[in-house]
């Protein structure tokens, strides 16, 4: 539930219990007594914070997955670069040359270079597309299981919300205390339910591949 659903819900409440107060003390004209019913008892609201984002991202199986995408594409990164290098150098070797060459020479040489960028601009295109369907793959897969014992934390502690604050589409918590917000919470009881520990810091990120970006979480 958004923010602005709750702060709907507290207005429904604070108006229905100001017209339940104006009602008590009117004359009453009834007989009886009215009787309470116990089913219209409001109950405690008691909610909880999460940046969902970080909290899937942060955990040692995404960590361990992300630095195992990063190997895989090492091969497709380097052939990628060397490319560039080819583009770059015969870049400069033409332009060095350009006065002594020939119309065709030049002509010829200009070609090469076109094909070698339009080479380098599908294989880095194809590198990302590939890079972030994996990366978003793993997101899904650890967003559910992340997802599910975030539910389970929040029913065993008596959390009757729990909201997301690391969605910067949609923001909707402007303000919480810190003791609200269960992220690293979740996170440490995921990385000790997972008994996956953390990975070995890596030298260098995947270049020219877009950062994951989990953008929801999943429904329960």
């Amino acid at each position: 539930m958004k923010r602005l659903s709750l702060l709907a819900f507290c207005l429904i409440s604070v108006s229905a219990m100001v017209a339940a107060g104006q009602t008590s003390t009117a004359p009453r004209t009834a007989a009886h007594p009215v009787q309470k019913s116990a089913s219209a008892t409001v109950p405690t609201a008691k909610v909880a914070v999460i940046a969902f984002q970080a909290a899937v991202t942060q955990t040692n199986e995404f960590q361990r997955d992300l630095a195992d995408l990063q190997k895989k594409y090492d091969p497709r990164r380097t052939e990628i670069k060397n490319l560039s290098d080819q583009v770059d150098t015969l870049t400069k070797q033409l332009q060095a040359d350009s006065a002594r060459l020939t119309d065709a020479e030049r002509e010829s040489r200009t070609r090469t270079i076109e094909d070698k960028k339009k080479q380098l601009d599908r294989d880095t295109q194809d590198a990302q597309s590939d890079f972030q369907a994996d990366i978003q793959q793993s997101i899904s897969s650890v967003a559910q299981k992340v997802g599910a014992l975030m539910t389970d934390y929040a029913e065993k502690h008596g959390y009757t919300m729990v909201l997301d604050t690391g969605n910067q589409q949609s923001q909707t918590v402007l303000y919480a205390v810190p003791t609200a917000d269960i992220t690293r919470v979740v996170i440490e009881a995921y990385n000790q339910k997972s008994g996956i520990p953390a990975p070995a810091p890596q030298a260098a990120a995947e270049p020219d591949a877009p950062q994951p970006q989990p953008q929801q979480q999943p429904a329960h």
